[in-house]
């Protein structure tokens, strides 16, 4: 009965985690590459997060040749986790590094954020957003694919 009782209460952030259609974003507040402060809000229509380095690249890779103010013009945010990455590399090589990208990358340092949403860290979640209420999720795995989701969430 111990182990029964175990295996639940194991499970059960699990079952907190579970995201579905229909449901309220919590808000959140991050700073991006810039250290300036961007809170999730009614308007945003897309929600890009990547856990992983192989995640990051995917979005780096889809955007790189992206104007300034892409993302901004769909209404997409991109969520990137980096809480996995040592602190002095974080702070001394990669942030440095992205802040000469064209997109605003928000900064999850603690896994705060990107932890409540569902998904293979290998890949970048995208959640559809209508006035904060998530619309449906998908998972891309290849930054072509990636780039014709973001051409057809065009305003």
């Amino acid at each position: 009965m111990r182990i029964f009782a175990g295996i639940v209460l194991a499970l059960a952030p699990l079952w907190a985690l579970a995201l579905e259609v229909g449901e309220r974003l919590t808000p959140w507040t991050l700073l991006d590459q810039h250290e300036q402060a961007y809170s999730l809000n009614e308007e945003t229509r897309v929600l890009l997060i990547a856990r992983s380095m192989d995640g990051a690249r995917l979005v780096e890779a889809a955007l790189k040749t992206r104007p300034q103010g892409y993302l901004e013009a769909r209404r997409a945010v991109f969520v990137a986790d980096i809480s996995r990455m040592p602190s002095l590399v974080a702070r001394l090589f990669a942030i440095p590094a992205m802040r000469d990208y064209p997109y605003r990358v928000l900064l999850d340092r603690d896994a705060r954020v990107a932890s409540r949403y569902p998904g293979d860290p290998a890949k970048v979640l995208w959640l559809d957003l209508e006035q904060g209420r998530l619309r449906a999720m998908r998972e891309f795995a290849d930054a072509g694919t990636l780039v014709e989701a973001l051409e057809q969430a065009a305003p």
